[in-house]
């Protein structure tokens, strides 16, 4: 088949071909896939954490790592850091990461109960289809979003900001444990 050619839509195993001489480009469905399901070495680098005893959110902070590189590789935008490590962190809940949702008062009740819902999902195991509609939806809106949430600057003002929300205690206390699991993998 060349290209050019018109090409009916249908149940052909031949791939749909443009009318105007452009290569095959991948799908929005398939787009889509991309920004649901995380990658192979970002599951395996979370299961290594968690066989080294590291904390859930260190795990979930590899699902984080890898939405900020997706936005930073253009495949899709974020209206901000925080939707970003939300996208993060909800694909970590999924995965089977042993991430709690967040406590009451902290966030909305509705991101609340979404935390929830992935956190049993994962626990009891078996998957819904995904709605090919939503996911279409989601691709396109954060495909509109900028790519500015993701850049080192506005990372670091997220993370100075986190850091200063958190009491010093708190901040000591996951320190030592964080030396403890060094000291433990050593």
């Amino acid at each position: 088949m060349e290209l050019g050619a018109h090409v009916q839509i249908g149940r052909s195993s031949e791939p749909l071909i443009r009318s105007f001489n452009c290569p095959v480009q991948p799908s929005l469905t398939a787009r889509a896939n991309l920004i649901v399901m995380p990658e192979k070495k970002t599951i395996e680098r979370a299961r290594q954490d968690e066989a080294e005893g590291k904390a859930p959110s260190t795990q979930a902070g590899e699902f984080v790592r890898e939405e900020i590189h997706h936005i930073r590789q253009g495949k899709h935008g974020a209206r901000s850091t925080r939707q970003a490590i939300a996208i993060g962190l909800s694909k970590a809940r999924r995965a089977g990461v042993k991430l709690p949702p967040p406590s009451k008062g902290t966030v909305s009740q509705g991101t609340r109960q979404k935390a929830e819902r992935e956190y049993e999902r994962a626990r009891l195991g078996g998957r819904k289809p995904t709605s090919g509609k939503r996911s279409r939806a989601t691709t396109r809106a954060l495909r509109r979003e900028s790519q500015a949430a993701a850049s080192t600057g506005v990372l670091s003002k997220q993370a100075r900001s986190a850091a200063h929300r958190r009491s010093r205690t708190s901040k000591s206390q996951a320190a030592r444990k964080a030396a403890r699991t060094r000291a433990r993998n050593s």
